[in-house]
This record gives structure tokens, C-alpha cells and sequence, in this order.
């Protein structure tokens, strides 16, 4: 039976990398990965000679095809990503989703657990987080203003991902609709988790704007944001 195997990554700090991780990716006979440059590096550092496929957002039914034929012909595939969990807001969960339409049962999925952000942030927050939302990635333009309102409706803690580039008007969007519907909210941001420069900055949205702000570096990796209301 053939296998597709979900890997979890390092998210930052490469030896994150589980046992179990390690030998999945030793065993199997392909990799399809979001950046081949990326992981190859991952690989180097463990000695893993698989070789690499190249499976990301905007890879076409070429790839996919290719993908199928392989799992047809017996191979054993690990998924991964650039970090992280697939399928916690990438395109991994399209790929696993569309084998086991193809596949049924013949193929087994299975998940190799690991590092996620979402779950790292949230073991720092504090209390307040056995039960949330959570947004992934908001929508650049389409849809954004109604993500906000829903924020802003929750019953739950709501924790989104956010990036270098958007996290400054996220975070002056949500100061202002916070004022606007007269909710306090206490903001959480954890910063290039598991990174040598690691932050976690926590207050008002203006405030950890305010912090963030101080140093030019703090905009650089990828951000967790944690809401729950006062």
C-alpha cells in the first residue's frame, strides 16, 4: 500500500525535527515540499538524501497528476512544509483531500506530528486558550473588513497568523474597530518562534504596535496574534 505521510517541520529552530520525523523523511521515496531549497536545507542538516518534489499553492494538474501516478505506482510520499504543519493554512490540505478522493482507503494518510506555530503561541499565552478561533491568514482586501467583525463577535479568543508586511495595519485596523464598537481587547504577538530573536509582546493593540514599532528588526519573520477580550 502506498503512503502519504503529513510532516510536520521546524518551524525556526531546526532541531525541532522529531525522531519519527527524521526517519519518515529517510524512508520515503519522495518529498514534495513547498520550497525544494528550503527543505533541501532541512535535509542537508540531517543527511537525508531523498529527493525532492516541488508541491506548493499555485502548482497546476501537472503536478498533481504526477503525484497520483506516484502513489499508483506504490511509491511512498512524505508532505511537507516550509515550516510547520501542513494543511494549517497552506495548501497541503487541497493535496490530502484530493488523494483520498483518487485513492479511498488504498492510500494511507497518515500524520507525522511536529511543531506548529499556532500551537507554540498558544502554549506562551497564558490562560484563556483551551477553547479559540482560529483565522489562519485574513484576506488582503475581499472579505477583510467582515474577518474583523467577526473578531470583534467572538465568543472565543481568536488567534491569526499574520506577516512581516500587514502586520502594522492589521494590528492599527484592529485598534480601531476595537475603538469603534467600544470592546477592550488584550492583544498577544509572538514573533520568529523557536528563532534566535523570539518575541512575545503583549497589551493594547496600540501598545504592542507602539512596541514593535521601536526596532526596525521587529518587523522581519512571520507573527502569531492572540485576541481575547478583556
Amino acid at each position: 500500500m502506498s503512503t502519504l505521510r503529513i510532516v510536520a517541520t521546524p518551524i525556526g529552530n531546526l532541531e525541532d525535527l522529531t525522531f519519527r520525523a527524521r526517519r519518515t523523511l529517510e524512508e520515503s521515496d519522495f518529498v514534495l515540499c513547498e520550497d525544494t531549497r528550503v527543505t533541501r536545507k532541512l535535509l542537508d542538516r540531517y543527511g537525508i538524501k531523498t529527493p525532492t518534489i516541488s508541491y506548493h499553492q499555485h502548482s497546476g494538474d501537472l503536478k498533481v497528476d504526477k503525484i497520483i501516478s506516484l502513489l499508483r505506482e506504490g511509491k511512498n510520499l512524505a508532505l511537507v512544509t516550509d515550516a510547520g504543519t501542513p494543511g494549517i493554512s497552506d495548501p497541503g490540505g487541497k493535496l490530502v483531500s484530493l488523494v483520498r478522493e483518487e485513492f479511498g482507503a488504498a492510500v494511507l494518510i497518515e500524520s507525522v506530528p511536529g511543531v506548529s506555530a499556532l500551537g507554540a503561541a498558544i502554549s506562551i499565552a497564558g490562560a484563556g486558550f483551551d477553547r479559540f478561533l482560529f483565522l489562519g491568514f485574513l484576506p488582503h482586501k475581499k472579505g477583510r473588513q467582515t474577518m474583523f467583525k467577526e473578531i470583534i463577535a467572538s465568543d472565543y479568543p481568536v488567534v491569526l497568523y499574520e506577516s512581516k508586511h500587514r502586520i502594522i495595519k492589521f494590528l492599527e485596523e484592529l485598534e480601531k474597530i476595537s475603538r469603534e464598537s467600544k470592546c477592550v481587547l488584550h492583544v498577544m504577538v509572538a514573533r520568529e518562534l523557536t528563532k534566535l530573536h523570539e518575541s512575545f509582546y503583549s497589551g493594547t493593540a496600540t501598545s504592542v504596535l507602539q512596541e514593535i514599532m521601536k526596532d526596525p528588526n521587529n518587523l522581519k519573520g512571520e507573527f502569531v496574534v492572540l485576541i481575547k477580550k478583556e
